[in-house]
């Protein structure tokens, strides 16, 4: 059977087997078909007994080559049958949200792309953090603008040395992968 994406053979219910065309052949269970996205969802496999967790697959419609009708099921999210393990997905969810605030941390407001590249050499090799435009190194050592090894003031002398000669190297590094700056 040709793939047409019309609602009656993609209904909630429905088991179908489905051939792609990036050669994936799998049967599935429509939960759903989103027509403005052309998303079908599916339920993976075609047993009812499988216990609470199921393998949802997420299909654009473009992407069946073909697919065959094999008879109509009992609606796959009967509130019933269906279990989400809530503690679970809010500890993915906190997960998720803790590591883009890490990610965001990394990234300085204001600053040019030469200070983040700079940043982005430095946490290569030290624990670094922004504090507005300055980098800070080792929890004490200041990095501000123009971001030169003269700019390096506070903590320790080793670890105002320590910042000073990796800010030089990494600025000797940017000057050669740019000549003309």
């Amino acid at each position: 059977m040709e793939a047409h994406s019309s609602s009656e053979e993609f209904a909630v219910g429905c088991m179908l087997s489905i051939k792609t065309t990036l050669g994936d052949d799998f049967q599935g269970q429509v939960i759903t078909f989103d027509r403005p996205s052309n998303i079908l969802v599916l339920q993976e496999g075609l047993k009812s007994g499988s216990g609470p967790k199921r393998n949802i697959r997420l299909l654009k419609a473009n992407y069946i080559k073909e697919f065959s009708f094999l008879g109509q099921g009992e609606d796959p999210l009967d509130l019933k049958k269906c279990f989400l393990d809530l503690n679970t997905l809010q500890s993915k969810e906190e997960s998720a949200i803790r590591q883009a605030e890490t990610e965001a941390e990394r990234f300085g407001v204001g600053v040019t792309a030469e200070a983040q590249t700079i940043y982005d050499a430095l946490s290569k090799t030290l624990p670094v953090m922004w504090d507005k435009t300055a980098i800070v190194v080792l929890k004490e050592v200041r990095v501000t603008s123009p971001y030169l090894p003269e700019s390096v003031i506070g903590g320790t002398p080793a670890a105002n040395e320590r910042v000073r000669k990796v800010l030089e190297f990494e600025r000797k590094r940017l000057q050669a992968r740019n000549p003309g700056q």
